[in-house]
């Protein structure tokens, strides 16, 4: 089928699309001839695209994609829809991580579409290895589990972008596009996740009090007052207090017993 929605009628549609089923081309052998023929004139349709375009001088660069997922009927499904787009190509898929790292060695895809709970290597111990040697390669998390341990290693290993299956395929292939142009593509529900956890990540940790509100802290542990410090530390008591509001804010106290309590259990300070 052309432009002009008329079939060549030298492509004998019938045995092609049987012959692509014979090849598991199509999910389900249940699917009746005329579903057969559907499938085989838009898949001539899309290539029909693509070679009309490039004659006509368009930039037809395909997005070369790799499909990794263990559920053999998410890859089929991820292969139909995809394939679809005049603009896309999936080169390949893999079950696994390990099958991840082969084919995109063999195959060096634009963009990969990455699961994460895979048997024999995860998806996130995948990308560490892909984004070692080819940091090139655009890696899609495309998952059902959205909790924060799995989004923080992913992007952590390199994702570029962190999607959920539930995702509609429009969403898809935006995203895909969205990467191969160095964009970052986050669902906003998922984004929300990263940036609360990032700002757990940047709040002040006791174990970076400095050395001197460590000593201060040792000794409200003494029980001295600021005063007494000052004294002790010879330094005057306006930089004491100085010290104690630090200690607090880092710590995220607001007393000094709090901070006494906190400052043993991460054995800060001994009494």
């Amino acid at each position: 089928m052309g432009l002009d929605g008329k079939l060549n009628p030298s492509v004998n549609l019938a045995e092609c699309a049987v012959q692509d089923a014979d090849r598991g081309a199509l999910a389900d052998e249940d699917y009746d001839l005329h579903t057969r023929l559907i499938y085989y004139t838009w898949t001539q349709q899309v290539h029909i695209v693509r070679s009309e375009l490039r004659f006509e001088g368009e930039d037809m660069s395909l997005i070369r994609i790799l499909i990794v997922d263990d559920h053999t009927l998410v890859r089929d499904g991820l292969t139909t829809i995809l394939s679809r787009q005049p603009d896309f190509e999936v080169v390949g898929e893999a079950s696994d991580g390990f099958g991840a790292i082969e084919m995109s060695r063999s195959l060096h895809p634009d963009v990969i579409l990455m699961d994460l709970r895979m048997p024999e290597m995860s998806g996130v111990e995948a990308m560490k290895v892909i984004g070692a040697e080819s940091p090139d390669i655009k890696i899609i998390v495309l998952t059902t589990f959205d909790t924060d341990e799995y989004i923080f290693d992913a992007v952590q290993a390199g994702a570029k972008g962190y999607l959920l299956k539930d995702t509609s395929r429009d969403e898809l292939f935006s995203a895909v596009r969205a990467v191969c142009r160095g964009e970052s593509q986050i669902e906003p529900g998922v984004a929300a996740r990263l940036i609360t956890r990032f700002q757990e990540m940047s709040r002040p940790d006791p174990d970076t009090l400095s050395d001197r509100e460590i000593e201060v802290l040792q000794l409200i542990a003494r029980g001295s007052a600021n005063r007494q410090i000052a004294e002790e530390l010879l330094i005057s008591e306006s930089t004491v207090k100085t010290h104690v509001a630090n200690i607090f804010s880092k710590m995220n106290v607001r007393h000094r017993t709090q901070a006494v309590t906190q400052g043993l259990q991460k054995g800060i300070i001994k009494l």
